[in-house]
């Protein structure tokens, strides 16, 4: 009874396996490897994978572990995380050093040698993103945006252009929190500020688990259809975590994201660095040591804004190489304002 529900479980794991696009990458290519990883793992890790394969990360799950060691099998050795991301999500993966852990994964456990274990839950893990060519400065433009103090209604606020006054005072590292999220339509803020006081928060309009920052219950300040069809596309949105050394953004959503902030591009550069980070991919979008002590920031053609936020828009990109040359003209928006370490 006992084989065949563990046989059962390794049937569906072998179901919600990725197709790939060449024969060398083919889970057929990595079945003998993959079922002799399954041998290894005991039935609560077996069931643990499948509830994270099924529902495709969309709900939280445990870690799984696996016995250190590289797994004979397929055309080369493969460590068991980078069989089980090249399996369930990414085909064409090829190194660990590729993958990033997420910061829900306690990564590893046990003694040493071959009594050691580390998790390779593959929705655990997100792929490091990295400009495709080299960044673009930024257009200028003749405008200079900025925000007012007070919103002009309970649940929006206008901006007329004033990057500082949407920063964080020095006070405010004091209250327990180290950022506030902003939630923007065009130029339009929609609801409040939310404070994150956990190391890591769900922006998100739809997740079947979890709770965090749902955009999905803020009314939408423009009845245009460019913002109807960007927020249908936020879906799981992102996971935005503060970890040693800076802020990792992770997009859990099916669309690409579009992020900038002074840290992302060289310090040489001359103007912001904008990024687009696909689906199941992750980048460090804000580096306390590079920022170093720059006191103001300035973005060509919209004026100084705080040199301690992060600009993500959900979807739509901007800059010169697309017909949006500003953050303002996106339909849906978020900036992080960070509280400066102490």
């Amino acid at each position: 009874m006992f084989r065949s529900r563990r046989a059962g479980l390794v049937r569906r794991l072998w179901r919600q396996r990725c197709a790939a696009d060449s024969p060398e990458d083919s889970p057929g290519a990595l079945k003998p490897a993959a079922h002799a990883l399954f041998k290894k793992l005991k039935d609560e890790e077996l069931e643990l994978l499948v509830q994270a394969v099924e529902s495709r990360g969309a709900w939280e799950s445990g870690c799984v572990w696996a016995p250190r060691g590289e797994l004979r099998g397929a055309k080369q050795a493969l460590p068991p995380q980078v069989l089980l991301c090249r399996l369930y999500r990414w085909p064409d993966l090829r190194q660990p050093h590729e993958l990033k852990h997420l910061c829900y994964c306690t990564r590893g456990r046990g003694g040493c040698g071959d009594a050691a274990a580390l998790c390779c839950n593959p929705h655990h893990f997100s792929r490091l993103a990295a400009p495709e060519t080299p960044p673009p400065p930024y257009s200028k433009a003749s405008c200079s945006p900025s925000w007012p103090d007070e919103p002009q209604h309970p649940g929006t606020q206008f901006m007329e252009f004033s990057y500082n006054d949407t920063s964080l005072s020095q006070s405010t590292v004091k209250d327990g929190y180290w950022c506030k999220l902003a939630y923007w339509e065009h130029r339009t803020r929609v609801g409040r500020l939310y404070a994150v006081h956990e190391a890591s928060v769900n922006i998100f309009c739809e997740l079947p688990q979890g709770s965090g920052f749902c955009l999905g219950q803020l009314p939408a300040a423009h009845c245009s259809r460019a913002v109807q069809r960007a927020r249908g596309k936020i879906g799981r949105g992102l996971l935005l975590s503060q970890e040693p050394g800076g802020v990792w953004a992770y997009n859990r959503s099916e669309h690409p994201i579009f992020v900038s902030s002074p840290t992302l591009g060289p310090p040489s550069a001359c103007g912001l660095t904008v990024l687009k980070v696909l689906p199941g991919y992750s980048v460090k979008v804000f580096d306390y040591e590079q920022v170093g002590g720059v006191g103001s920031w300035r973005l060509p053609g919209e004026g100084p804004c705080d040199p301690h936020s992060v600009r993500i828009s959900f979807a739509k990109g901007w800059g010169p190489c697309y017909s949006r040359q500003f953050i303002t003209s996106c339909p849906c928006w978020l900036e992080v304002l960070l509280n400066r370490p102490r």
